[in-house]
Protein backbone atom coordinates (compact mmCIF):
# COMPACT_ATOMS: atom_id res chain seq x y z
CA UNK A 1 0.00 0.00 0.00
CA UNK A 2 2.81 2.41 0.88
CA UNK A 3 4.24 2.16 -2.63
CA UNK A 4 0.98 2.93 -4.43
CA UNK A 5 0.81 6.00 -6.67
CA UNK A 6 -2.19 8.36 -6.52
CA UNK A 7 -4.02 9.04 -9.78
CA UNK A 8 -4.20 12.77 -8.98
CA UNK A 9 -4.58 15.23 -6.10
CA UNK A 10 -8.34 14.73 -5.82
CA UNK A 11 -7.91 10.97 -5.31
CA UNK A 12 -5.13 11.67 -2.82
CA UNK A 13 -7.49 13.97 -0.93
CA UNK A 14 -10.15 11.27 -0.72
CA UNK A 15 -7.60 8.78 0.65
CA UNK A 16 -6.37 11.35 3.18
CA UNK A 17 -9.94 12.20 4.22
CA UNK A 18 -10.52 8.57 5.19
CA UNK A 19 -7.57 8.84 7.60
CA UNK A 20 -9.20 11.91 9.18
CA UNK A 21 -12.74 10.51 9.54
CA UNK A 22 -12.76 11.12 13.30
CA UNK A 23 -12.94 14.87 12.57
CA UNK A 24 -16.14 14.61 10.51
CA UNK A 25 -19.14 16.77 11.45
CA UNK A 26 -17.34 18.57 14.25
CA UNK A 27 -18.17 22.24 14.54
CA UNK A 28 -14.67 23.18 15.70
CA UNK A 29 -12.74 21.91 12.63
CA UNK A 30 -11.30 24.13 9.88
CA UNK A 31 -9.34 22.81 6.86
CA UNK A 32 -6.54 25.07 5.59
CA UNK A 33 -4.91 24.13 2.28
CA UNK A 34 -1.46 25.28 1.17
CA UNK A 35 -1.71 26.61 -2.40
CA UNK A 36 -1.68 25.75 -5.00
CA UNK A 37 -1.24 21.97 -4.99
CA UNK A 38 -2.73 21.50 -1.54
CA UNK A 39 -6.07 23.02 -2.49
CA UNK A 40 -7.53 20.10 -4.53
CA UNK A 41 -6.42 17.77 -1.71
CA UNK A 42 -7.90 20.05 0.95
CA UNK A 43 -11.14 20.39 -1.01
CA UNK A 44 -11.72 16.62 -0.86
CA UNK A 45 -10.85 16.57 2.85
CA UNK A 46 -13.20 19.45 3.68
CA UNK A 47 -16.00 17.91 1.61
CA UNK A 48 -15.67 14.53 3.35
CA UNK A 49 -15.38 16.02 6.84
CA UNK A 50 -18.09 18.63 6.16
CA UNK A 51 -15.74 21.31 7.46
CA UNK A 52 -15.05 24.81 6.06
CA UNK A 53 -12.10 25.23 3.68
CA UNK A 54 -9.72 28.16 3.34
CA UNK A 55 -6.33 28.78 1.80
CA UNK A 56 -3.16 29.43 3.83
CA UNK A 57 -0.39 31.08 1.82
CA UNK A 58 3.27 30.56 2.75
CA UNK A 59 6.18 31.87 0.65
CA UNK A 60 9.75 30.62 0.36
CA UNK A 61 12.53 33.06 1.29
CA UNK A 62 15.25 32.57 -1.32
CA UNK A 63 18.93 33.25 -0.69
CA UNK A 64 19.87 36.57 -2.38
CA UNK A 65 21.59 35.72 -5.66
CA UNK A 66 20.49 32.07 -5.35
CA UNK A 67 16.70 32.46 -5.14
CA UNK A 68 16.04 28.78 -5.84
CA UNK A 69 17.77 27.92 -2.54
CA UNK A 70 15.51 28.48 0.47
CA UNK A 71 16.88 30.20 3.55
CA UNK A 72 13.45 29.99 5.15
CA UNK A 73 9.79 30.80 4.61
CA UNK A 74 7.21 33.41 5.58
CA UNK A 75 3.52 33.10 6.44
CA UNK A 76 0.52 35.44 6.87
CA UNK A 77 1.21 38.34 9.18
CA UNK A 78 4.94 38.13 8.49
CA UNK A 79 5.72 35.05 10.61
CA UNK A 80 9.17 33.78 9.57
CA UNK A 81 10.94 30.43 9.78
CA UNK A 82 14.67 30.63 9.00
CA UNK A 83 17.12 27.86 8.16
CA UNK A 84 19.97 29.17 10.31
CA UNK A 85 22.54 26.78 8.85
CA UNK A 86 21.90 28.27 5.37
CA UNK A 87 21.87 31.83 6.73
CA UNK A 88 25.19 31.26 8.53
CA UNK A 89 26.85 29.40 5.63
CA UNK A 90 26.06 32.19 3.15
CA UNK A 91 26.63 34.92 5.77
CA UNK A 92 23.33 36.57 4.91
CA UNK A 93 23.01 39.89 6.78
CA UNK A 94 19.78 40.75 8.64
CA UNK A 95 18.93 43.62 6.25
CA UNK A 96 19.02 41.21 3.27
CA UNK A 97 16.67 38.82 5.08
CA UNK A 98 14.33 41.71 5.91
CA UNK A 99 14.31 42.93 2.30
CA UNK A 100 13.54 39.45 0.94
CA UNK A 101 10.84 38.95 3.58
CA UNK A 102 9.25 42.30 2.67
CA UNK A 103 9.11 41.35 -1.02
CA UNK A 104 7.68 37.91 -0.33
CA UNK A 105 5.11 39.24 2.14
CA UNK A 106 3.81 41.61 -0.55
CA UNK A 107 3.52 38.67 -2.97
CA UNK A 108 1.88 36.56 -0.25
CA UNK A 109 -0.77 39.22 0.34
CA UNK A 110 -1.33 39.61 -3.42
CA UNK A 111 -1.91 35.86 -3.74
CA UNK A 112 -4.24 35.76 -0.75
CA UNK A 113 -6.40 38.39 -2.45
CA UNK A 114 -6.21 36.58 -5.81
CA UNK A 115 -7.36 33.29 -4.27
CA UNK A 116 -9.83 34.53 -1.68
CA UNK A 117 -11.02 37.81 -3.18
CA UNK A 118 -12.79 40.08 -0.71
CA UNK A 119 -13.74 37.23 1.64
CA UNK A 120 -12.27 37.47 5.12
CA UNK A 121 -10.07 34.56 6.27
CA UNK A 122 -11.73 31.98 8.50
CA UNK A 123 -11.57 32.51 12.26
CA UNK A 124 -9.03 30.07 13.74
CA UNK A 125 -9.03 30.96 17.44
CA UNK A 126 -10.07 27.96 19.53
CA UNK A 127 -10.47 25.75 16.44
CA UNK A 128 -8.93 22.44 15.42
CA UNK A 129 -6.99 23.43 12.30
CA UNK A 130 -6.12 20.74 9.74
CA UNK A 131 -3.27 21.97 7.52
CA UNK A 132 -3.26 20.13 4.19
CA UNK A 133 -0.72 19.95 1.35
CA UNK A 134 -0.20 17.49 -1.51
CA UNK A 135 2.92 16.08 0.15
CA UNK A 136 5.91 16.70 2.42
CA UNK A 137 9.48 16.68 1.07
CA UNK A 138 11.71 18.95 3.19
CA UNK A 139 8.74 20.30 5.13
CA UNK A 140 10.00 23.91 5.27
CA UNK A 141 6.75 25.36 3.89
CA UNK A 142 4.56 23.31 6.22
CA UNK A 143 6.79 24.18 9.17
CA UNK A 144 6.24 27.88 8.45
CA UNK A 145 2.51 27.25 8.10
CA UNK A 146 2.29 25.49 11.48
CA UNK A 147 4.14 28.30 13.24
CA UNK A 148 2.06 30.98 11.51
CA UNK A 149 -1.20 29.20 12.41
CA UNK A 150 -0.10 28.93 16.06
CA UNK A 151 0.01 32.73 16.18
CA UNK A 152 -3.74 32.79 15.47
CA UNK A 153 -4.69 30.88 18.62
CA UNK A 154 -6.08 27.50 17.47
CA UNK A 155 -6.83 24.84 20.07
CA UNK A 156 -5.10 22.13 18.02
CA UNK A 157 -3.00 21.94 14.83
CA UNK A 158 -3.10 18.81 12.67
CA UNK A 159 -0.75 18.39 9.68
CA UNK A 160 -2.27 16.12 7.04
CA UNK A 161 -0.70 15.01 3.73
CA UNK A 162 -1.32 12.08 1.36
CA UNK A 163 2.40 11.29 1.07
CA UNK A 164 5.67 12.40 2.61
CA UNK A 165 9.23 11.51 3.47
CA UNK A 166 9.16 9.42 6.65
CA UNK A 167 11.80 11.52 8.41
CA UNK A 168 9.99 14.77 7.53
CA UNK A 169 6.67 13.43 8.80
CA UNK A 170 8.42 12.34 12.01
CA UNK A 171 10.12 15.72 12.53
CA UNK A 172 6.80 17.52 11.96
CA UNK A 173 5.43 15.77 15.06
CA UNK A 174 7.61 18.03 17.18
CA UNK A 175 5.68 21.05 15.87
CA UNK A 176 2.10 19.89 15.29
CA UNK A 177 -0.28 18.26 17.77
CA UNK A 178 -0.90 15.46 15.28
CA UNK A 179 0.60 14.45 11.92
CA UNK A 180 -1.23 12.27 9.40
CA UNK A 181 0.92 11.03 6.49
CA UNK A 182 -1.36 8.61 4.64
CA UNK A 183 1.63 7.01 2.88
CA UNK A 184 5.33 7.32 3.75
CA UNK A 185 7.20 5.26 1.13
CA UNK A 186 10.72 4.15 2.04
CA UNK A 187 12.02 5.23 -1.37
CA UNK A 188 10.49 8.73 -1.21
CA UNK A 189 12.51 11.24 -3.27
CA UNK A 190 9.97 13.87 -4.35
CA UNK A 191 6.24 14.49 -3.92
CA UNK A 192 5.55 14.32 -7.67
CA UNK A 193 6.79 10.75 -8.03
CA UNK A 194 3.76 9.53 -6.04
CA UNK A 195 1.20 11.04 -8.44
CA UNK A 196 0.35 9.75 -11.91
CA UNK A 197 -0.94 13.27 -12.69
CA UNK A 198 1.06 15.98 -10.89
CA UNK A 199 0.21 18.81 -13.28
CA UNK A 200 0.27 22.29 -11.82
CA UNK A 201 -2.88 23.54 -10.12
CA UNK A 202 -3.99 26.84 -11.68
CA UNK A 203 -5.04 30.00 -9.85
CA UNK A 204 -8.50 29.69 -11.41
CA UNK A 205 -8.87 26.14 -10.07
CA UNK A 206 -7.90 27.37 -6.60
CA UNK A 207 -10.54 30.13 -6.76
CA UNK A 208 -13.16 27.70 -8.03
CA UNK A 209 -12.54 25.17 -5.24
CA UNK A 210 -12.61 27.89 -2.58
CA UNK A 211 -15.82 29.47 -3.89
Amino acid sequence: MDGQVFANRREAGAVLAAELARYKDRGDVVVLALPRGGVPVGYEVSKALRAPLDVFVVRKLGVPGHRELAMGAIGPGGVQVLNHSIVDWYRIPPHAIEETAREELAELERREHAYRGARAPLELAGKTVILVDDGLATGSTMKAAVQAVRELGPARVVVAVPTGAAETCASMRRLADEVVCARSPEDFAAVGQWYADFSQTSDSEVRELLA
